[in-house]
């Protein structure tokens, strides 16, 4: 049997290990490069024999390598005894919600708000009812997002629910989007907050994707003195029924019809052309792929996503069609739905495989920042940095990929370059993942898709109604995430040891991605964190103390500190050269001695990303001022000022001069009046984006004209941020001049902005020729 998709992906991965090793590693090069190539070669070749049943041996491999390099990073530290690959080899010998489509759901949408609008009833309940993939969710999320029903409740609340939902999961997310802190309430008076929220508000409220529930507390939910209409979408009519839905109010979506379901396939099959077919030949094949979708939506998509990138072969689609059958005939449940997702799956690059499973540790319904996931990939191995790339770029094109592919949803994107902020996945196409990834031994699942932790488990997302003891059985493990058990709540540490959690966390020797983000309490890491030696990301929230082991970490590539209170950061932190992105860094004061100074960055050659603080207490040395400039690689750069008022903070700035190749500058809660002076076309030629916000900022002297030494050049921004920005005085039309390919814009609070074409009170977005 030949190895599967994902096993090779893993095998590659390896390789490519091994192979860093005969590059980078002098010691291994010198001692066992014999060794090695011929391992890198028997790893290739075993890609074309491999089974299924002997992917064990893959990650066994790929575990003592790891352990190589942990112990050789002892050994330079002097921990332990001279560094031998010897064991290595012996035992690799003997061992075995953005908008979604509306194309044919039109009607839906006018029939339900006409049901919203014309009653007068104070509670209303709407049932949404029908199969997997036929358009429920999209449906409730047009209506939800609509202008007018935006105007017409006062409180608008969207509840995922999905099949391992619990009541106080259900209410807690209530009160979240209600604005309240429920973190501290007791669950027996969550039910009292909600009605006492929703007394004196017209509300609209989705219940989305809903199998079951306790009726004594649903019947109890809604207030009755203003207006409350609720909708429920569901596969199973009874549940809809039993919560009180009146069958003249239960809205049974169809499938698309013949044209409706073209006009959605072109959409997505046809990005390049606009939606637009080249010619019949590609038509009539694609009908003819239609025919097996049934008309259900998801299944159209996805198919669609599919062959977007063979829109130039027509031979591809003809071997699609063939495909699609061969799956309809095996696949006995939700057959054009199922059929068309796991032929996408198969169909993608290698690359992408690894990257779609890691989506089955989240739970049902689950808001997923990009970015966790992205630091995720890299921290895995699973991309790596080429040519003028980061690891981090790519991954956030590799997520637009499956975005583009249909098989990822999102919720959130950033205007200027459509970067995913968030996303989400679709219920059935979760489904699928959970199978391949307990097939492909990654991770496991219990008969409810909960995610079960056993000793030899790789992933794992691990919730507040866990126990820290079981992380002990899994040396294996490659990337933890601390997630809340609800979509809206961090997790409270309260409910567990601290310093038992975090021991046990450090116990996992080979774990590469730690992202501690989802805990609510404050925290402090131990001494005990330098164990792991194969970290390479680490993200941490409400930090307050770094103990100085934390610069042992050397192969680090991101440290995310940025939600985190710290006063300072420890000595050493140049000795963690490969790392790439650094927030949270602050400029401590000369006095402090147990503080990292700015001059610690010289020795950060790979960083791309650097976010940091400066406040009143912080300084700069003379020959500190440079340190900025000799980043060479930096592309972003965020200053927080913190708000600070006292002039040698704006002086420090000024001096603080970044690299030409600056491409994205964020400068947040600046409290003067001038910019800092390299903020122009002489130092900046590179940048793209600009974000100044939360600031004082009254001069906004960026003016190409004003440069001596720009030679008729002008700015190459792209995209611009102004927030809440009171006292800055600014003429559109001149703006527009100054920086002519200008295509985006956010904008809002800037009362003295002249010639905008929107209001400047309210947030607003403008876009290049659309305005």
């Amino acid at each position: 049997m030949a190895a599967s998709k994902a096993t090779e992906a893993m095998i590659g991965t390896l390789i490519e290990k091994v192979f860093s090793a005969l590059l980078t590693q002098a010691q291994y090069t010198l001692d066992f490069k014999d060794q090695l190539e011929a391992m890198k070669t028997k790893l290739e070749l075993m890609t074309a024999f491999i089974s299924c049943t002997d992917k064990k041996i893959i990650y066994e491999a790929d575990d003592i390598m790891t352990d190589c390099q942990i112990r050789d990073e002892y050994r330079k530290d002097g921990f332990c005894h001279r560094f031998s690959l010897r064991d290595f080899f012996f035992i690799y010998q003997t061992e075995d919600h953005e908008p979604s489509e509306i194309i044919g759901l039109e009607k839906d949408l006018e029939k339900i708000k006409g049901w919203i609008l014309s009653s007068n009833e104070k509670l209303q309940q709407i049932g949404i009812v029908g199969m997997g993939g036929l358009g429920k969710t999209t449906i409730a999320q047009k209506i939800f997002n609509d202008r007018e029903m935006v105007a017409y409740f006062e409180k608008r609340i969207w509840v995922p629910v999905s099949q391992n939902f619990s009541e106080e999961r259900v209410m807690r997310a209530m009160l979240k989007q209600l604005g309240e802190d429920e973190s501290g309430i007791e669950e027996s008076h969550l039910l009292h907050k909600i009605q006492q929220r929703l007394s004196d508000k017209t509300c609209l409220i989705v219940m989305d994707d809903v199998w079951r529930m306790n009726l004594d507390w649903w019947k109890n939910l809604y207030p009755t003195e203003k207006r409350c209409f609720v909708i429920i979408t569901s596969r199973n009519e009874t549940v809809v029924n039993s919560m009180g839905v009146d069958e003249s109010r239960i809205h049974r979506p169809k499938i698309l019809n013949e044209e409706e379901s073209w006009s959605l396939l072109c959409k997505h099959a046809f990005l390049t052309s606009k939606g637009k077919c080249p010619n019949k030949e590609f038509e009539k094949k694609g009908r003819e792929i239609l025919k097996k979708c049934g008309g259900l939506p998801l299944a159209i998509k996805t198919i669609g996503g599919l062959l977007a990138p063979k829109v130039h072969s027509l031979s591809e689609w003809n071997k699609i069609n063939d495909d699609f059958h061969v799956y309809l005939t095996t696949e006995r449940e939700n057959n054009s739905v199922v059929a068309s997702l796991r032929l996408s799956y198969d169909e993608l690059p290698t690359h992408l495989k690894q990257c779609l499973l890691c989506f089955s540790v989240y739970p049902d319904d689950f808001e997923i920042s990009g970015e966790q996931m992205v630091h995720w990939w890299v921290g895995e191995g699973l991309i790596r940095g080429r040519d003028n790339w980061t690891a981090t770029e790519l991954g956030f094109d590799y997520l637009s990929e499956l975005v583009s592919r249909c098989l990822v949803e999102v919720v959130h994107r950033r205007g200027y370059d459509g970067r995913v902020y968030s996303c989400k996945m679709h219920d059935l196409v979760r489904d699928m993942t959970i199978q391949i990834a307990k097939d492909e031994a990654f991770c496991s699942f219990d008969e409810q898709g909960r995610q079960k932790l056993t000793q030899d488990s790789r992933w794992f997302g691990f919730t507040s109604d866990m126990d820290p003891k079981s992380l002990k059985k899994s040396s294996r493990l490659r990337a933890l995430i601390l997630q809340s058990s609800t979509p809206v709540s961090l997790w409270n540490l309260d409910r567990i040891n601290v310093e038992d959690l975090l021991d046990k966390i450090s116990s996992l020797k080979r774990l590469a991605c730690l992202n501690l983000s989802g805990v609510a309490g404050n925290i402090e890491l131990p001494s005990s964190i330098q164990k792991l030696r194969n970290l390479q990301i680490l993200v941490l929230r409400r930090c307050t103390k770094l103990h100085p082991s934390i610069t042992s970490l050397k192969k680090l590539i991101i440290l995310d500190l940025g939600s985190c209170p710290l006063q300072y950061l420890p000595h050493g932190l140049e000795k963690l050269i490969y790392l790439q992105e650094l927030s949270g860094f602050r400029v401590a004061s000369q006095s402090n001695t147990q503080g990292c100074r700015l001059n610690a960055l010289l020795g950060l050659k790979q960083l791309r990303v650097l976010r940091m603080s400066i406040n009143n207490e912080s300084e700069i040395s003379e020959d500190e001022w440079n340190v900025l400039s000799q980043l060479k690689k930096l592309k972003i750069l965020a200053i927080d000022a913190e708000d600070c008022k006292e002039k040698h903070v704006s002086q420090m700035l000024d001096r603080l001069l970044p690299p030409p190749s600056l491409q994205e500058l964020y400068l947040r809660r600046y409290r003067h009046e001038i910019l800092p002076k390299w903020i122009n076309l002489k130092h900046l030629s590179s940048l793209q984006y600009l974000c100044l916000e939360d600031g004082d900022i009254s001069n906004f002297e960026i003016s190409s004209e004003s440069d001596q030494d720009s030679n008729g050049t002008t700015w190459v921004l792209e995209g611009l941020c102004l927030k809440f920005m009171p006292n800055l005085i600014l003429d559109w039309n001149v703006l527009l001049k100054d920086m002519p390919i200008l295509r985006y814009a956010e904008v809002s609070r800037c009362f003295n902005l002249k010639n905008f074409p929107y209001p400047s009170d309210k947030p607003a977005v403008w876009k290049k020729n659309q305005d």
